[in-house]
């Protein structure tokens, strides 16, 4: 995958994120993607409460990979680099 190919898959995964966003920030937290791997996998950040919270890894796969697999099936998981 090239740079610009890479920056427009971020930008289409970090567009289907904005759906989750308002519930993240309901609890003060959100999310950050970082990168995409050469697998298809996104590589998140928590942020804020998401951070320390214990129910972040069902958020990232109940909702966080759902939302973005729905977007973006060629997108084959999520992972955070930070958190619980």
């Amino acid at each position: 995958m090239s740079v610009t190919e890479k920056e427009a898959m971020i930008a289409q995964v970090d567009a289907a994120l904005e759906s989750v966003r308002p519930h993240l920030a309901a609890d003060g937290g959100n999310v950050e993607v970082v990168d995409i791997t050469d697998d298809n996998i996104v590589k998140v950040k928590w942020l804020g409460n998401c951070q320390n919270c214990s129910m972040s890894y069902m958020t990232m796969k109940a909702g966080l990979e759902q939302t973005i697999k729905g977007r973006l099936p060629q997108i084959s998981g999520v992972e955070a680099v930070n958190g619980l």
